[in-house]
């Protein structure tokens, strides 16, 4: 695919059919980890894009984003490529290789020395507000509220379509809510009765689970409820600890031949326990990074045990609990309606 330039190359990624011993099941993984940096760069384009459409960016006007992750590297890319000032506000979790690139890119770099009241997260909202203070004319994207994030997915969504016509269920780790319920909404426009499995950590408040900022999973969970999140398109949801994260990715890597991330070693596992149980489905898991940054964590045998991992209990399928049941271990709850709205 020729490209005039970066920013034109984010998107059109590899749909994977993977090798399970499921054989009356089809199992495809969309491999986001092969955008430039990773899944992010999708958001990141579609929101600076709209912003200097619409002219709420001016040209060269600074970009202020938060993120300790793919989303810093995404607005990196695209803000610095189209000529902005880029600050990314993150937090002492930012891992060594995630912050080479970023500031090998020319961006500023703003880590907060300590977690507020409601965690790492809130406190990088406080140092983007005083940012935002002294730099007026500055842009902030607002991944986890800004619609555009959801709205980026639709080429996902139009790109799966364009491979698979048809698709049973789609599988997918939450965050900021944008990647899986942007893509699941644009599915259902065309399949109606698809299903939408979410993937979370335990810790999370995502799905009805007592916040514990502690938690060591990177990509997916969250402190606060974004407003990108729509509870309402999603079917089923699985909950798994920090150990069962991070096997999935090293069997990911070792089983399929896919270095990624915990994010999508948690999708894997899912996916893995989906082809079990399901019969005569085609499942796609959406994969978002590559596990490049993750060397000194989940591939690092002495983090696991500096951080007790080998303690906490790592189930070979999950158990089925009532939602909102507080879990430690992989878990799901089947949502509907009425269990959403009495749990809200």
């Amino acid at each position: 695919m020729r490209c005039e330039d970066l920013v034109e190359a984010v998107g059109q990624t590899p749909l994977v059919r993977l090798r399970l011993p499921a054989p009356d099941v089809q199992v495809y993984a969309k491999l986001e980890m092969h955008n430039l940096f990773a899944m992010k760069d999708r958001v990141a384009h579609q929101i600076i894009l709209a912003a200097r459409r619409s002219g709420e960016l001016a040209p060269g006007a600074p970009i202020v984003e938060s993120s300790s992750g793919t989303m810093a590297l995404g607005v990196a890319l695209v803000g610095a490529s189209l000529g902005h000032e880029v600050h990314i506000v993150t937090d002492p979790r930012i891992d060594p290789i995630t912050l080479a690139k970023i500031r090998s890119l020319g961006c500023t770099v703003h880590i907060v020395a300590a977690m507020s009241a409601q965690g790492w997260q809130s406190a990088r909202l406080e140092r983007v507000a005083e940012l935002l203070a002294a730099m007026p004319d500055a842009f902030w994207p607002k991944q986890y509220s800004n619609p555009q994030n959801p709205a980026a997915y639709r080429a996902l969504a139009n790109e799966l379509l364009s491979d698979l016509p048809h698709i049973d269920v789609l599988v997918g780790a939450v965050g900021s809510g944008g990647s899986l319920c942007g893509t699941s909404r644009a599915l259902r426009e065309s399949l109606p009765d698809l299903r939408v499995v979410g993937v979370d950590t335990t810790g999370s408040v995502l799905f009805g689970q007592p916040d514990r900022p502690g938690r060591l999973q990177s990509g997916l969970g969250n402190s606060l409820m974004p407003a990108n999140l729509d509870h309402s398109l999603i079917s089923e949801v699985h909950w798994l600890n920090d150990r069962e994260a991070f096997t999935g990715a090293r069997r990911l890597a070792r089983e399929q031949k896919l270095f990624a991330g915990n994010t999508s070693g948690s999708v894997y596992r899912v996916l893995c326990h989906l082809a079990r149980r399901e019969r005569g489905q085609r499942i796609v898991g959406i994969f978002p990074d590559r596990g490049d940054r993750y060397v000194d964590t989940v591939y690092s045998d002495q983090y696991w045990r500096d951080n007790d991992l080998y303690a906490l209990p790592d189930r070979g399928d999950p158990d089925e609990v009532p939602y909102p049941t507080p879990v430690s271990g992989w878990s799901y709850s089947v949502l509907t309606p009425a269990r959403l709205a009495a749990t809200a």
